[in-house]
């Protein structure tokens, strides 16, 4: 099985401009992204997909392999399907976060077995680990399983809710944090692409929810292993501390 690894990388983010160039000890975060992701020995390639020129160079100063893409693409998962179409002898692509410096190897690597199932087409992680305070912030994405460990619904809000629950919700129930990496089979990822976005996708801003309408299943792998995101400036502190 040929993996290829793609880290959508974008300058004008509207919460942090420019993080991908920040400086994290002495790397910056797109270097560390890259190098982390280089370590699984599943993934036979790692590409950098950027629309701009100083991400660009970056990537290449470090020694990194990196393709520039349109600017017009509106996800990550849009830039990974142009840069996928260059290697057509890969079976897997893996969407690797481009604001994760720690990125951990291992649950790239979790993310790949799921597709020695042949009917897995989309994978993505999820994680038990969950206190009250993520269920209810929107910013903590929850996600509902069938008992196949398909994904139901993705949503911002408590699913389930707990308005009728007596106790506590998290001992009613296994409540599961979506931790926001995608692997696909790589004649998926471009149908994905070419699907319309829908009301459900926009009401929740979740572009997951759009392949759940068209009748995709998402398999979720469950891991223990999380690592920290860099959203907005306040988050490098915490990376720092873990470096």
């Amino acid at each position: 099985m040929k993996v290829l690894g793609v880290i959508p990388a974008r300058f004008d983010s509207s919460r942090f401009p420019g993080k991908p160039l920040i400086d994290l000890k002495g790397k910056t975060m797109i270097q560390r992204v890259y190098e982390g992701a280089k370590k699984s020995s599943l993934i036979t390639e790692v590409i950098v997909a950027t629309d701009d020129q100083r991400i660009y160079d970056e990537v290449i100063r470090f020694g990194g392999s990196v393709r520039m893409t349109k600017i017009s693409h509106t996800s990550g998962t849009d830039r990974c399907a142009e840069v996928a179409k260059e290697f057509p002898e890969m079976d897997v692509i893996i969407n690797i976060q481009g604001d994760e410096p720690l990125v951990d190897y291992r649950q790239l690597e979790v993310l790949i077995e799921a597709f020695r199932q042949e009917k897995t087409v989309i994978a993505t992680l999820g994680n038990t680990s969950i206190r009250l305070e993520d269920i209810e912030n929107p910013n903590r994405i929850k996600v509902v399983l069938n008992k196949h460990n398909e994904a139901l619904y993705f949503s911002r809000s408590a699913v389930p809710n707990f308005v009728h629950s007596k106790g506590k919700p998290i001992e009613n129930y296994p409540y599961m944090r979506h931790i926001g990496l995608y692997a696909f089979r790589a004649k998926t990822l471009q149908e994905l692409t070419a699907l319309q976005p829908t009301a459900l996708e926009k009401i929740e801003s979740l572009e997951q929810l759009r392949w759940l309408y068209h009748g995709y299943s998402i398999q979720l792998v469950e891991t223990d292993i999380e690592t920290p995101n860099i959203d907005v400036p306040e988050d490098v502190e915490k990376v720092l501390a873990l470096l």
